[in-house]
């Protein structure tokens, strides 16, 4: 994609300047050094697996099944899940990570040998992942960093990996490897910014999801389901 072209921008600056009665402001504005910064504070020593049982306990709040194994494991996990979900459709992300995981036998013979239709996203063919998507029972990606303390997987989108995904299916599975879990947001923004960093890529889009859909009206009758899945379960790899 060729980056966009600025038109304008010194008269746009300079009339906003005017229209507030000063000069305008050309120099860069040094970042703040903070004395007090308590946001790196919390759960600043945690280890991986006291993170991961912060994530747990939160994941009772937030309405999600969470599971824990290793990639051994992982195939016959993620088909009880599935199974429990009332099987497929299903759609997932390509991703190469499916097959390094050892879910490539599952998703392109197991599950379609069962007449479990899975359906993998290619942006080659437009809409069609959409109503894919749309039809699907069960959704299926990967966190590439996931949030403790709120219980939040972070995703991020490229051609091969549709935000519909995660939001059309009526339920959705997301895999979580140990190592991307993280205290909380202070720390997947950094995260995020070492890794544009290192690639000089930012992801199309970067969600932040936190269990199933809920939503609470003033009186706080909560509904789930309003705006995505009913159901969401989190299964997470040890791959430490």
């Amino acid at each position: 994609m060729m980056p966009g072209t600025v038109q304008n921008r010194e008269a746009f600056l300079n009339q906003i300047a005017t229209r507030l009665g000063r000069p305008r402001i050309s120099k860069s504005v040094e970042r703040p050094d903070w004395k007090f910064r308590p946001q790196e504070e919390v759960l600043k020593d945690a280890t991986q697996d006291e993170l991961l049982d912060v994530l747990k306990e939160h994941c009772k709040k937030i309405h999600t099944t969470i599971y824990t194994t290793d990639i051994s494991g992982l195939s016959s996990t993620l088909k009880e899940v599935v199974t429990n979900y009332g099987g497929g459709p299903i759609v997932t992300w390509k991703d190469e990570r499916f097959s390094q995981w050892g879910l490539e036998s599952l998703m392109k013979q197991e599950w379609p040998s069962q007449n479990i239709d899975v359906y993998e996203w290619d942006h080659t063919k437009g809409e069609e992942n959409i109503t894919k998507a749309e039809r699907a029972n069960v959704g299926i990606t990967i966190s590439e960093i996931t949030l403790a303390e709120s219980g939040t997987v972070v995703l991020f989108s490229d051609e091969n990996k549709g935000r519909t995904v995660s939001f059309l299916p009526a339920t959705y599975i997301a895999l979580i490897p140990k190592s991307s879990i993280v205290p909380r947001m202070t720390q997947a923004a950094q995260k995020m910014r070492e890794i544009h960093q290192k690639t000089g890529h930012v992801a199309s889009c970067i969600n932040f999801i936190t269990g199933p859909s809920n939503s609470a009206d003033i009186e706080l009758n909560l509904v789930v389901g309003v705006h995505g899945p009913v159901k969401a379960t989190y299964i997470v790899i040890n791959d430490l």
